[in-house]
């Protein structure tokens, strides 16, 4: 299982810091909309140099301009971008036809999907690399809601799947049950006068 952590910040340096003290125990870091609102490619650019060696993903989401808007991020130093599944199909395949061509990877985000299923079912004939799967925080109907919901999508598809979700001790078990290729970990989970601890023990609740 990967981690990817999630700076969903607008202060450029506080992401910084939480990267160069956490990226040995992640996977992917998550340049967030917030951050990219506040600071545009510079954050981007700014992360790339101060973790040179761990998959930059910028959460764009795109729904227009796959081609201009993911040359951006990864002439900026992405190694990923997101695009919105409920964008038009030639928005995604063209954004994904442009992160290949230059060794890059695509993620598409299920949270505007009008039939999650039915897009995870599309999204590799599209070209996409992964798909990016929500648990919201206010799930009106529960786990049913959510459960059901990703039983479309896991059987619908062979590409890894990402789960973002409000993560607690109690949650964690039902999240690490459905066995999700990757973890996506916000940043207020690990803001704190020990971020590292904080991460060491979101991990150590999808290792036992």
């Amino acid at each position: 299982m990967k981690f990817q952590l999630a700076l969903d910040t607008t202060d450029l340096d506080q992401a910084l810091a939480l990267a160069t003290a956490l990226h040995e125990q992640l996977d992917i870091i998550e340049v967030g909309p917030l951050l990219m609102y506040a600071h545009g490619m510079e954050a981007v650019r700014a992360l790339r140099a101060a973790v040179p060696h761990i998959p930059l993903l910028a959460d764009m989401k795109i729904v227009d301009r796959g081609k201009e808007i993911s040359q951006l991020a990864f002439r900026a130093g992405a190694d990923w971008v997101t695009v919105l599944a409920g964008t038009g199909k030639s928005v995604i395949h063209v954004a994904a036809t442009t992160a290949h061509g230059m060794g890059k990877r695509i993620m598409l985000d299920l949270i505007d999907a009008s039939s999650p299923g039915q897009s995870a079912l599309e999204a590799l004939s599209l070209g996409v690399d992964a798909l990016l799967f929500h648990k919201p925080a206010d799930d009106d109907n529960g786990n049913l809601s959510f459960l059901d919901n990703w039983d479309m999508v896991r059987s619908n598809t062979t590409l890894p799947i990402f789960i973002a979700a409000p993560l607690s001790p109690e949650i964690a078990p039902t999240i690490a049950s459905l066995n999700p290729d990757g973890i996506v970990i916000d940043t207020s989970m690990v803001r704190g006068d020990n971020p590292q601890q904080a991460l060491a023990n979101i991990r150590a609740l999808f290792q036992k």
